[in-house]
């Protein structure tokens, strides 16, 4: 007997997915444990595992577009089996949603048109909203799109030409962007700026990689990430997070360090940081920011943060200024290390430096607390042999 396969939910704040590829297709077998398909969370990308047999007789949501969770993903069914009255009854749903929404839109006061109607003309270039429609309730149809095509061909070349390029939100995108949003609005962000003489830390990365082989190598970032979970286990107070009615003290230490992806980004976390070694952390995060940039990061990797580090040292930005990666209540933004003249003991010398931003959140960060960490952190990377012990 046929079974329905629904767009499964993948992670707790998924809404819907888009399917970036069908491993199998019409008229193949499939098993239980088969990578049906690569599903995009509002999250990541991740495999979908199917748990039924039989043969995969329809697909609900082509490569490429989104459905809403438990909307129709596809149909597994018996060989030859007739799902005629399946997709029949699926389709009847799916246009009584479809004219319901189009009543929300013409009661918003926007455009009524048919599905069809809209792939002509975002193929051919015309612009919807000057066309009147013939269809019920005034809806645009596809008579209505050739009908303007024919009586407006100048028009449409001379539109056609042009170079204008839209591209659909990913569902990793608009997530990021109501994050974001909601995150400036409710924290009240303020903004402390330190500038480190990192000379030390130079010499102390060079001499642990002269020991390790080219896989095993520390970076700068590595040395961060230590250095501020272990400015955090000196002052808890800054490892907590906001609640409306209560603080939240974390007992334990998780970085969320800001991985650069084709999307925009995302937050892989170093789990318990201040109890690994560099090396640890070093191939934690080489493993973490490669599956992240190939979209194979899973979702409990990139939660529960408790601190998060940015860091655009290596685009040669010298300073810049984070968003808070809300329930988190502070960001580190770290800036490239520069050579410039600096005092030394009433002398000036040459030296290494780097600026760094903490960005609090006001509601339960005071200045004086933000202040005492950065201080806490410097003097751990103004002298990196001591956050070994």
């Amino acid at each position: 007997m046929a079974e329905i396969i629904s767009m499964p939910q993948l992670s707790d704040t998924m809404k819907e997915g888009t399917v970036i590829k069908w491993n199998k297709k019409i008229g193949d077998k499939v098993s239980e444990g088969d990578i049906l398909a690569e599903i995009e969370t509002d999250k990541a990308t991740q495999d979908f595992e199917i748990d039924v047999n039989g043969v995969l007789l329809f697909i609900g949501v082509p490569e490429g577009e989104t459905a809403r969770v438990n909307d129709v993903l596809a149909i597994i069914g018996n060989e030859g089996e007739n799902i005629s009255h399946i997709i029949s009854e699926i389709q009847s749903k799916t246009k009584k949603q479809e004219q319901k929404n189009q009543e929300i839109k013409k009661k918003n006061g926007k455009i009524f048109i048919s599905p069809i109607a809209k792939k002509m003309a975002k193929k051919i270039g015309i612009p919807i909203e000057g066309i009147k429609g013939s269809g019920d309730n005034g809806r645009i149809i596809k008579r209505d799109i050739e009908f303007y095509k024919k009586t407006n061909l100048n028009l449409i070349k001379e539109r056609k030409n042009e170079k204008t390029v839209k591209i659909i939100h990913s569902s990793i995108r608009r997530k990021i962007a109501e994050h974001l949003t909601y995150s400036k609005f409710s924290a009240p962000h303020y903004y402390l700026f330190s500038e480190i003489n990192v000379d030390k830390l130079i010499e102390f990365r060079k001499n642990l990689n002269n020991k390790l082989s080219s896989e095993e190598k520390i970076s700068f970032n590595d040395i961060i990430i230590k250095a501020v979970a272990q400015s955090l286990r000196k002052h808890p107070d800054m490892n907590v997070s906001w609640d409306d009615e209560k603080v939240i003290m974390h007992s334990s230490i998780h970085i969320g360090v800001a991985v650069s992806i084709k999307d925009g980004l995302i937050v892989p976390v170093i789990k318990n940081a201040d109890q690994k070694s560099l090396l640890e952390i070093s191939k934690e995060m080489k493993d973490k920011a490669s599956r992240s940039k190939s979209k194979k990061i899973q979702p409990e990797e990139i939660e529960n943060s408790t601190f998060t580090v940015s860091n655009l040292g290596m685009y040669g930005i010298e300073s810049f200024t984070s968003i808070i990666n809300t329930p988190n209540t502070s960001i580190l933004s770290v800036g490239s290390i520069t050579i410039r003249p600096i005092v030394k003991n009433y002398k000036i010398e040459i030296g290494n430096v780097m600026k760094i931003t903490l960005s609090c959140d006001h509601r339960i960060i005071d200045g004086a607390k933000g202040s005492e960490y950065i201080y806490s952190l410097r003097n751990f990377l103004e002298d990196p042999i001591t956050i070994l012990f």
